[in-house]
């Protein structure tokens, strides 16, 4: 098994050394295209569950994951992680077991700030909430608590972890927004994108279409036509269709 990926090895680590960010414009053309329709290009894979949240609405970033292995209710490693990021990462958090502590706070989310971090993705809690929607950090969480946490237990850092049922090695590509958080392995990031585009494109072509009052999809001829193969008949009443029993 692959280290951190179910959370069983005993050992810690702090692995300085990850893949190195995309080179290019990558994050605006991700925040651009969104969660959902990345989601979708990849074969509607890498999407965390939907308890994780974003603080604020609105919230939206992208950026190459710092992973954390922490221990629940010890934020310990968030520190020493910070001491590796660089600026635009994104710090993804997963606990060895499930916790709802209040893990990060305003004081570690000003220096997210201060050393430049696009945003934090962690499998647990965050407290100070109404000072974080302040500084406008893109912050995702499973949950809000005023619990607070400890410094006692170590864990791992750039490790593979599992975030809210999503596996992240570090250096894959994190992107968030009000939809929730998906993840893009590394090496798959140029041929996401480019599928993601050519759905994005023909999204539009929908939305004009929409707009314009329909068809809906279903009603487009190759889609009425793929309808009737499974048995589905159009009939004026009801009796017509209690007729067809």
């Amino acid at each position: 098994m692959l280290l951190g990926l179910g959370h069983a090895h005993m050992n810690h680590f702090v692995v300085r050394k990850i893949p190195p960010a995309p080179k290019g414009p990558f994050v605006e053309a991700l925040c651009a295209l969104g969660v959902a329709t990345v989601h979708e290009a990849q074969g509607r894979s890498g999407l965390m569950r939907p308890t994780m949240r974003p603080l604020f609405d609105g919230a939206v970033a992208a950026g190459r994951a710092v992973t954390v292995l922490a221990p629940p209710g010890d934020n310990w490693m968030i520190h020493v992680a910070l001491e590796l990021c660089e600026p635009g990462d994104i710090l993804v958090v997963g606990c060895i077991s499930p916790s709802t502590d209040g893990m990060v706070g305003d004081l570690i989310a000003t220096l997210m700030q201060a050393k430049g971090l696009a945003g934090l993705v962690i499998d647990a809690g965050c407290r100070d909430v109404r000072l974080i929607r302040e500084m406008g950090l893109p912050i995702w969480s499973t949950a809000i608590s005023a619990q607070g946490t400890v410094k006692a237990s170590p864990g791992s850092v750039n490790v593979p972890v599992t975030c809210a049922g999503v596996h992240v090695f570090p250096g894959d590509i994190v992107l968030g927004d009000d939809d929730g958080v998906v993840v893009i392995p590394h090496a798959r990031l140029d041929v996401v994108m480019e599928a993601a585009r050519v759905r994005a494109a023909r999204e539009e072509q929908a939305r004009l279409r929409m707009a314009a009052g329909g068809p809906a999809l279903g009603a487009t001829a190759p889609m009425l036509a793929q309808l009737e193969s499974l048995g589905v008949t159009w009939v004026d009443t009801l009796e017509q269709a209690n007729g067809h029993e």
